[in-house]
Formats: structure tokens, C-alpha cells, sequence
């Protein structure tokens, strides 16, 4: 019997850039490359899974170690305390620092650096991994938007506002469970002129990591479709990350889009960041998902390398996996190829313009 094709996945978040900063910095290219045992995503990994490209995600870490919050999310209610607010010298020196790791996977041949969907498809059609630079927390951008001049000069076209932690722009929701998204203030006047800015330049605005007052804030300020590229629904899992239905009801009415996350803290009812998850829970994520945003405002957000996926999928080799439990759940080839690339283009095409 013939193996059904692969579905080509291009995927709202990962956060390679930052492992291999941690772990490769003097040799990138070539763990990226040639692969490594390490991490969830690397070139010949992507090449098994279908993975055709992504938002590549700039997180600034803290400076001071302090524990990564994937260790402390363990299931019952927590609250994992968040690193202290990051200045702007170190936010931008270690965005420079992942920018440049970006540009010489260029370079190298390892990927391509789109601008938009053209390019997208362009890379694709070439057999290039389509690279969308994103910021994950705007710590390295200035109030006056100096640095948003250099990184979008360098390929820059989607950010969120915040990681967790509380920057210049606005507020983001502390890693606690059970809890809703309404934990603190909205966007600062900073934050509403960014949003205009972004607006104005046609750069994505990420709402994932943003807090429910912050979301309403965008939602009102917003031109253009609202967009959460990895966050799961609350109705499923009761995370502070996650999204509610009335959330889910503003993103679908602006025509935007949830990439669904694989880290399982944001999947699992309990709550609990635990590699022990079977696929059917993000099946019920991705039927709930496409029940309030319908079958074009839904597509992949893996959180690879920033996270703890399910075993069962393990890294990004492993996406065949959760697309045949889809199969097997009743999804046909037209909705998994929207779930793997399409819906994906048809946002940031309304985003960007073209």
C-alpha cells in the first residue's frame, strides 16, 4: 500500500535561533545543516517531516540564568515566576547575536529569508526552508523605533510585542495555571504606537504571550488581522497562554489566525509540561480551534526548541505523525494541506499585502 505524501508544514514558531546560540554559537551553520542529536529542528530533521519553513523566532533570554519556566510547569496550579525585565543593551545584543545567526544560515544555503508570500513560495518551489524573521518580545526595540529601522532593513516582518515578562509595550501573561489571560494592564503608549507602526511598515503582529487587556488593545488599534502564531484554546486547557472563545471570536471576524502549540503545558487539561501526552489532546485543541475560527483561520505554531512537545511527534522528523492520527480522526488532505501551508499564506498575504 502507498504511503500517503507528505503534508507540507510551514509553522508559525520555533525557537531554534536561540538554541543555537546557546549550543552552537561558534559552528551554527553547520549543526543547523548537517543536523545534530540535540533540539527539535534542524535542516535534514525538516526535510523528513515535510517542514517547509517558518516564523524563525528571536527570543532575548535573561542574562542571569534562572531556570527555565518549562521545568516548573508540573501539572495541579502553579505560578512560575518570571525573569526580571531585560535592559536594552543585553536584549539588543543578543538579538544581534541570533540575527546574525539567521543571515549566515543564509548564506550557507541552509534557508531563505522571505519578505513575502512570493518569496514564500519561491523558496519553497527551490527546495529552501521560507524563513520569516520574527521577534519574540520587543526588549531590543527603542521607544523611538531605531532598531525596528535596522531589523526590518534586515528582513524583520512579524513580532509579538511581549514574551511573558512586562517590556516598554505592554504586558504579557505570567506562566499560571489554572488561570484566565486577564492578569494585568493592557499595551503602554509605547506599545500603541508600535502597533500603528507595524500597522503602517505591514509587519505581523504576534499576539501569543500577550495578556487578554493587551489583546483588546490590539484588536482595537489593529488594521490588520489579528494573529496568535502558537497559542491553543482555553476552553481545553485553562492556561493563562491560552486563548478564550470570545478571543477566538475577534481573531476569526478580522480573518486572522491561531498556529496550535505543540508544548504540552498548553495542551494537557492539567496543565503539566510532560512529554507523556497523546496526540488526541491536540486533536480536541485543533477541533475546537476550527470550531470557533473555522477550517481557514487554523495552522501549525510548533514552539519547537522552546518547548516540551509529545513524545509521539518527538521533534519536527516527526509531523507525518500528528497528520496520520488527523487522518485517522475524519480530516481530509484539502483540510490538512490549509492546516500545513495554506492558511498560513492566505494570512500573511492579507498581512503583508501580497
Amino acid at each position: 500500500m502507498t504511503e500517503p505524501a507528505l503534508i507540507p508544514v510551514f509553522d508559525g514558531h520555533n525557537d531554534v535561533l536561540l538554541r543555537l546560540l546557546k549550543s552552537h554559537a561558534a559552528s551554527a551553520e553547520t549543526a543547523f545543516i548537517e543536523g545534530t542529536a540535540t533540539g527539535h529542528l534542524d535542516l535534514p530533521r525538516a526535510r523528513k517531516g515535510g517542514f517547509v519553513g517558518g516564523m524563525f523566532a528571536i527570543f532575548p533570554p535573561p542574562v542571569q540564568g534562572s531556570g527555565s519556566p518549562i521545568d516548573r510547569m508540573k501539572g495541579g496550579s502553579y505560578t512560575v515566576p518570571l525573569p526580571a525585565e531585560l535592559g536594552l543593551a543585553d536584549a539588543q545584543a543578543s538579538t544581534i547575536a541570533m540575527a546574525s545567526i539567521l543571515l549566515r544560515l543564509e548564506r550557507a544555503g541552509g534557508l531563505s529569508v522571505c519578505r513575502s508570500v512570493a518569496e514564500i513560495r519561491a523558496a519553497i518551489a527551490r527546495d529552501s526552508l521560507a524563513t520569516v524573521f520574527h521577534i519574540e518580545g520587543c526588549e531590543a526595540i527603542d521607544t523611538d523605533f531605531r532598531m525596528l529601522d535596522l531589523l526590518y532593513a534586515a528582513g524583520l516582518r512579524s513580532l509579538g510585542i511581549v514574551w511573558s515578562r512586562p517590556n516598554a509595550f505592554g504586558h504579557g501573561v505570567p506562566f499560571t495555571f489554572p488561570s484566565t489571560p486577564d492578569t494585568g494592564p493592557g499595551l503602554t503608549d509605547a506599545g500603541r504606537e508600535l502597533v500603528r507602526v507595524c500597522n503602517e511598515r505591514r509587519i505581523l503582529i504576534d499576539l501569543s504571550h500577550l495578556n487578554e487587556k493587551g489583546f483588546w488593545d490590539v484588536a482595537e488599534l489593529s488594521t490588520a488581522p489579528l494573529v496568535a502564531t502558537h497559542s491553543n484554546a482555553h476552553s481545553v486547557c485553562p492556561h493563562a497562554r491560552n486563548l478564550t472563545d470570545r478571543q477566538l471570536d475577534a481573531i476569526r471576524e478580522s480573518r486572522g489566525m491561531v498556529g496550535l502549540n505543540f508544548a504540552t503545558a498548553f495542551l494537557r487539561p492539567d496543565g503539566s509540561m510532560n512529554a507523556d501526552t497523546d496526540l488526541e489532546v491536540m486533536i480536541r485543541h485543533l477541533d475546537a480551534l476550527i470550531e470557533r475560527l473555522g477550517e481557514d483561520g487554523v495552522g501549525m505554531g510548533s514552539d519547537y526548541d522552546g518547548a516540551t512537545v509529545p513524545a509521539a511527534i518527538k521533534d519536527v522528523a516527526g509531523l507525518p505523525r500528528l497528520f496520520e492520527a488527523l487522518r485517522a480522526h475524519g480530516y481530509d488532505d484539502a483540510l490538512l494541506r490549509k492546516l500545513g501551508t495554506e492558511n498560513w499564506f492566505g494570512v500573511l498575504e492579507r498581512s503583508w499585502g501580497g
